[in-house]
């Protein structure tokens, strides 16, 4: 018996070499290229067909962009609130969404809960596993609460299969639980390789456009981090969210990193409880640690996660450190922190050149805006003098090298939100300061570093 021809396929771009390499020639990953046997020939594969490349709609005549009448799509509320505002205001008709995180996060359960409300609110649905048996998402169902729920199971992978149980039953949602394990009878790698991924979701995209059934995918993720599979799966779809959390922490962030119907960088919080996920409406409380009396080293600010303003506590501690001082910070960016410390000296005369500095986000939240170097300095001085910020303070603004205090985006936003939690001072950047008062909120308008020390001092 002849031997089967095999390639060796990259498993980060999807690059063939006829021989194994150390090196992938296409993208220069290391180390990624996988032995496979080689794919059919024209004639067997139905995607080198003339049908099998269909377009997504019927042909449409050309016509300039202000003759095209812009709709806004319909969304339909998963009734979940918390994932109804990362996907922009509920899933859209004919969508394709990729949610990904690590396992065991909480990814099966969200969406079984969410396919559970929409069922209940009319809409049919179907949820494939390819990862469990029926009898264990029953199990799982039973033990989140959810008791007589009809929601349509299918525990099947096989990609034809379940295109033709879509087109019998016709649902308004289908969950793919996961995209790894489907396959294709059209080729001959195995289930998660690159070519089933990338061909699977094609597929998959394809229905979702010509029927207007909105389609979630589940995806696994590397050690790394990233979602497996090539990266052209994020550019097929709609919408991409990221499941975030320490799976022995009670909370979960759900981010949207592309989302072609709402705002990216979106998140939503839950916490995991006995009965599942439940959405955190007022999230800023977990990130506020509870001190009985004000502490030295600790300054609140107001950072923004897409569209919602989040208060998060900013901790510091300055130790006296041996002849090279450590610089460490958990949730912030390191070198951010050797160029704040720098200004600090430089500008505000707070020398920490012999001194430990170990900068933390309570919480676990990773801050990537430069509208907390106000809050990180503050607490820095503040646990070098050992002096605590009064209650009800808080702080944000960017800090430029030449010691000035820059704005940050949507300033009114974030002193609104302030305001409402009860806090009741506040230094901000001049640009910043509201025209009108705020209630309850006394606001210090600063230009430069000096001044915001100034102000803190007074306080």
């Amino acid at each position: 018996m002849a031997k089967e021809k095999t390639t060796f396929t990259c498993a980060e771009c999807g690059g063939t070499s006829p021989r194994w390499l150390g090196k992938c020639p296409s993208c220069g990953a290391w180390n990624t290229l996988i032995e496979q046997v080689a794919e059919a020939g024209p004639g067997k594969n139905r995607l080198s067909t003339p049908q099998g490349y269909a377009g997504l709609a019927n042909a449409q005549p050309v016509l300039p962009l202000a003759a095209i009448e812009a709709q806004d799509v319909a969304r339909t509320p998963s009734g979940i609130d918390e994932l109804d505002r990362v996907l922009g205001g509920g899933i859209v008709e004919g969508g394709v969404v990729l949610i990904g995180g690590d396992p065991g996060i909480g990814k099966s359960t969200l969406l079984l809960q969410a396919m559970d409300a929409l069922q209940r609110a009319g809409l049919p649905t179907l949820y494939v596993t390819g990862e469990e048996s029926g009898a264990q998402v029953a199990l799982r169902s039973r033990r989140l609460g959810i008791d007589g729920s009809q929601v349509q199971l299918l525990a099947e992978i096989q990609l034809e299969k379940i295109l033709a149980t879509v087109e019998a039953t016709q649902p308004a949602v289908v969950v793919i639980d996961s995209i790894q394990t489907t396959y294709s009878d059209q080729l001959t790698s195995a289930p998660g390789s690159v070519a089933q991924v990338r061909e699977c979701a094609a597929h998959l995209t394809r229905m979702a456009k010509g029927t207007g059934i909105a389609v979630i995918l589940v995806g696994h993720v590397t050690k790394e981090g990233a979602l497996a599979g090539p990266r052209v799966l994020e550019h097929m779809v709609d919408t991409v969210l990221y499941f975030e959390g320490d799976t022995h922490s009670q909370f979960r962030l759900v981010r949207a990193i592309k989302n072609r119907f709402g705002a990216v960088n979106e998140i939503g919080v839950f916490a995991m409880t006995e009965k599942g996920l439940k959405g955190v409406s007022n999230p800023s409380a977990i990130f506020l640690s509870q001190h009985s009396e004000p502490v030295p080293g600790s300054c609140v600010m107001v950072t923004l996660e897409g569209t919602r303003p989040l208060l998060v506590e900013i901790q510091a501690l300055v130790d006296s450190g041996g002849p090279s001082p450590r610089r460490l910070s958990v949730g912030l960016d390191k070198d951010r922190l050797a160029m704040l410390l720098a200004v600090l000296h430089r500008h505000a005369g707070v020398a920490c050149m012999d001194q430990d500095v170990f900068v933390n986000a309570v919480g676990g939240v990773r801050i990537s805006e430069p509208a907390a170097d106000l809050a990180v300095m503050l607490s820095i001085t503040s646990s070098l003098r050992g002096k605590a910020l009064p209650r009800g303070f808080l702080a944000f603004g960017e800090v430029g090298l030449a010691g000035e205090v820059r704005p940050a985006p949507r300033g009114q936003e974030r002193l609104k939100e302030a305001a409402k939690l009860g806090f009741s001072v506040a230094v901000v950047p001049k640009a910043n300061a509201p025209k009108k008062p705020i209630e309850g909120l006394t606001i210090h308008a600063v230009e430069r570093v000096e001044e915001a020390m100034n102000v803190v001092r007074g306080l």
